[in-house]
């Protein structure tokens, strides 16, 4: 049975090729735009990628933007997504305050050094 050009599957064929065609020329025009453009899904599923290689800063937001994700598409269930949002915020707390207090030890130590470096060893006479 053929195929009228009328019917809606030909016409929403037609639309999503035409799409496609103007979205790479728009992406091969202007440079950067596919930054713009890409889902914040892939953003950050990179991020965490470079994060796990150490060569990139993990952020909470990008955590949480994956594991919403995985249960809209039904990848991960309701609770055990909550689960690993409420491990992922508590590791996340732990970190800082362990880099709040190497700040602070920091400081301390940093203020300590110069006071002691100005005092001279007394000299023994002879």
């Amino acid at each position: 049975m053929p195929v009228r050009a009328n019917e809606p599957y030909q016409e929403g064929r037609l639309a999503s090729e035409l799409g496609a065609s103007q979205i790479s020329t728009l992406l091969e025009t202007l440079p950067g735009i596919a930054n713009v453009l890409r889902s914040p899904v892939a953003d950050a599923l990179l991020n965490v990628i470079r994060a796990a290689a150490r060569i990139g800063e993990f952020q909470l937001a990008d955590a949480e933007e994956l594991i919403k994700y995985a249960t809209r598409r039904g990848l991960v269930g309701n609770d055990e997504g909550d689960r690993a949002l409420v491990e992922v915020r508590e590791a996340a707390q732990r970190r800082a305050e362990k880099a709040a207090e190497k700040g602070k030890a920091g400081k301390s130590k940093a203020k300590l050094k110069p006071k002691a470096a100005l005092k001279k060893p007394a000299r023994k006479r002879k």
